[in-house]
């Protein structure tokens, strides 16, 4: 591990999390809570005049607990110390990612999952239209492993079950493209591969499985890793082409690691809801345990929010994609108050602009909080972040002072 994450270690040992109060400043929060007002500026990425919203959630982080913090309402109970828990973290990030972004983030990272890598039916490598190559060697130097994500993706953008079942099903197109993504691993620096297929088609379920394994034995042969990424199913009997083809118990066995999807209840065209509920992913961690040991499963996080106009209307609305620092901006700009869904564990809130009502749901650092809890309760191997290209600072300082990152 590098050593500045240790000096960031030991310089942050405490952290809580406030809810803003109403007639709450920074400098208010800061006395009561003894902290400094500038770390709270910092560590939430406030903007300045650094106006606040009711309901926000602050993380407060000193080198110690205060002897003096309010422990009133609205402080908060979340208290974290030192981490003890071991865990893996992953994020994905396409090839425009800003540099500063980039270099922000990978001291929190184990895996640095390069999104992404396409193919023919040939079984030939398709890169990504943007040099990578600046990814590769920035995950190196913080001792970051560098992912090569394989994607199934058409010449309309789209995950293509056309082409998945042309190379797994084809002996000699699955070997090429096993053979150039060992080349690629050889030559460009790669440290494993992830392997991201949707809309797998039910009759392909067995010949994907054993894709994934062929992938895993020449790489692993390389000595490196091989994850799959797992639709969120809840059952055996999961009907729909996002869960039919995707067999976990098949998978587990088949990769070193997978990811569960475990975002998207909440997505562009569906109704306004939370992203990751927390009582929903809690299914999904259940069910997967049932397939695959605890040390192989990764729990997805989802790094972003939906702003939807209402009301919704299937088939026509469409929600467009926020980062969760822009959503309390929103909330700030528009005078809305945050509320917490205690059930899902995620923040949202109304506003009107226009004459139209918008609903937000977003991540902050109380729902990230249940979300490692639930790593911690289930011991699974960590967590992967779809995806790191907006900074989250509060997430990564909580998250680096709740695990111990391998």
């Amino acid at each position: 591990m590098p050593s500045h994450i240790l000096i960031k270690k030991e310089i942050r040992d405490f952290m809580r999390i406030y809810v803003v109060q109403p007639g709450d400043s920074v400098d208010a929060i800061a006395d009561s809570q003894n902290v400094s007002a500038q770390t709270i500026i910092y560590d939430n990425q406030l903007v300045y005049p650094y106006a606040l919203a009711v309901g926000q959630a602050l993380l407060l982080s000193e080198a110690s607990a205060p002897s003096n913090a309010d422990t009133s309402a609205g402080s908060g109970t979340d208290v974290f110390g030192a981490a003890e828990y071991p865990a893996y973290v992953g994020g994905y990030a396409y090839p425009f990612i800003s540099r500063w972004v980039l270099e922000q983030t990978l001291p929190y990272l184990s895996d640095l999952f390069i999104f992404s890598y396409g193919f023919t039916t040939a079984g030939e490598l398709v890169p990504p239209q943007l040099d990578d190559t600046f990814m590769i060697t920035a995950a190196k130097n913080y001792g970051v492993a560098p992912i090569l994500t394989l994607t199934p993706f058409g010449p309309d953008g789209r995950f293509s079950n056309y082409l998945i079942s042309q190379v797994v099903n084809n002996k000699t197109a699955k070997m090429t493209l096993i053979e150039n993504i060992s080349t690629q691993i050889l030559e460009r620096g790669f440290e494993g591969v992830d392997v991201d297929f949707e809309y797998i088609l039910p009759e392909d379920k067995f010949a994907f499985a054993d894709f994934v394994r062929d992938i895993r034995t020449a790489v692993n042969a390389l000595g490196y890793p091989v994850s799959v990424a797992l639709a969120p199913k809840i059952s055996d009997t999961q009907t729909g082409l996002l869960y039919e083809g995707k067999d976990y118990g098949l998978l587990g066995e088949a990769a070193d690691y997978v990811l569960l999807m475990t975002y998207e209840w909440g997505y562009t065209y569906g109704p306004a809801m939370a992203v990751a509920p927390i009582n929903k992913v809690r299914q999904v961690v259940e069910y997967a345990l049932t397939k695959i040991p605890s040390e192989k499963i990764n729990l997805g996080i989802p790094n972003y929010g939906y702003d939807w106009t209402l009301p919704y209307v299937k088939g026509t609305s469409k929600a467009t994609t926020i980062g969760n620092i822009e959503a309390v901006q929103i909330a700030i700009a528009r005078g809305a108050e945050i509320r917490f869904d205690e059930t899902a564990q995620s923040p949202y809130f109304n506003y009107v602009l226009d004459n139209a009502t918008h609903e937000v749901w977003f991540e902050d650092v109380r729902s990230l909080s249940a979300k490692f809890a639930l790593v911690k309760e289930y011991q699974l191997r960590g967590m992967s972040y779809w995806q790191i290209m907006q900074l989250f600072r509060a997430n990564w300082l909580l998250l680096d002072n709740t695990f111990v990152i391998q």
